[in-house]
């Protein structure tokens, strides 16, 4: 019964460890732009995609991540700057190397499996210069590193849109390509499915070594995925680092509001510290006397024994199962609005209590009166 239930809500994937590994590449963009008549799709663009490294591009929707995912890919070209890949240029203003001769390895956000190909077909279609059978082997060892080896005879439409992101997934990586370029490949899961089958292609990604950049609008499945995030904005780079220096330290306070829920407070600066109603926080930002913004973070609110003089009052107006934690709308003095903490559920103080909380200063963020 176990095992039919796994089968059915989460489906099997192949041994870890068997993908076939690539010889991977590096991409760097150097000062890259590109605009669809008055609209600059990126501009000024410059980072490396280091080898064998996994880079998210993260951001809205629009901001210019698919942009530079399709100049990687040769799709596009740029109107100024250089693509290089191992430091050999590939596009600039006197050079230009199609898709096919890039080893460039591309996964869309529709998969775009072909409707008329079986499984096989659409595996192996990616394989040119490699005779029948080589390619066979090739695809067949690939679905079965993504559990889908039973089902190389079936049709695109036969199949879960879960089963449609492996095949995509093994077609992409069949070539054995030296640069993967993913385009928000788990946004048509559901959430069920999604977290998994992230975990799946991440270990894929490891196993085959190529370098990967992954394009998404989501900032936990960057930060569960990604050796570096690149965070774009209107085309430009904002920020770019691990996951945990753009958590802990955002460039500016709507990187802050992207990456988690925050509570605003717009305060000032006093003895170089913004003071706010629910203690000091000491900042390096800001002048003397100016306003500064507080952002905290939901997370940061720990409840305490009556006990502790550090800590602070508040009533609890409101509250919200969240499964391993509880979500609570707070009310404290010297604040007009409320205030969200999430704390766990033991110990959680009921709807109409007033509870002790402390603030655990890590999810404090602190910005000058710009938010920069």
């Amino acid at each position: 019964m176990t095992e039919v239930l796994h089968r059915t809500t989460r489906g099997r994937w192949g041994p870890r460890g068997t993908a076939a590994a690539a010889f991977a590449s590096s991409v760097t963009f150097d000062d890259v732009s590109l605009a669809y008549g008055d609209t600059e799709a990126v501009r000024n663009v410059s980072f490396e995609l280091k080898q064998g490294e996994i880079v998210c591009l993260l951001g809205p929707s629009g901001c210019g991540k698919s942009t530079l995912m399709r100049l990687a890919a040769g799709v596009e070209r740029p109107d100024s700057g250089r693509i290089l890949l191992d430091n050999a240029e590939v596009a600039s203003d006197s050079r230009f190397v199609p898709p096919e001769k890039r080893s460039v390895g591309l996964m869309f956000q529709d998969y775009a499996l072909f409707p008329h190909l079986t499984v096989m077909g659409n595996v192996t279609f990616g394989l040119k210069g490699v005779d029948k059978q080589s390619a066979t082997n090739a695809a067949r060892s690939a679905l079965l590193r993504v559990g889908l080896d039973h089902l190389e005879k079936s049709y695109p439409h036969e199949l879960s849109g879960g089963e449609q992101q492996r095949v995509a997934l093994a077609r992409a990586i069949v070539p054995r390509p030296a640069v993967l370029l993913m385009d928000e490949p788990f946004s048509g899961l559901d959430q069920r499915l999604r977290e998994h089958v992230r975990h799946e292609t991440l270990a894929i990604l490891k196993e085959t070594r190529s370098s990967s950049i992954l394009v998404t609008h989501d900032p936990e499945e960057a930060m569960g995925m990604a050796d570096r995030i690149v965070l774009m904005r209107a085309g430009r780079v904002v920020q770019i680092g691990t996951p945990d220096e753009l958590y802990r330290h955002p460039a500016d306070a709507e990187a802050a509001r992207f990456f988690s829920d925050v509570n605003e407070l717009r305060v000032r600066i006093v003895d170089g510290a913004a003071e706010t109603p629910l203690g000091r926080f000491e900042t390096e930002v800001g002048e003397e006397g100016g306003p500064a913004l507080v952002m905290i973070r939901p997370q940061a609110f720990v409840r305490t024994g009556d006990d502790d003089e550090r800590s602070i009052v508040a009533q609890v107006t409101d509250q919200r199962f969240l499964g391993d934690k509880v979500e609570l709308s707070l009310l404290f003095e010297g604040l007009n609005e409320v205030v969200y903490a999430r704390v766990a559920t033991t110990g959680c103080p009921k709807l109409g209590e007033t509870a002790r909380f402390r603030l655990d200063h890590d999810h404090v963020l602190v910005f000058d009166n710009l938010g920069g």
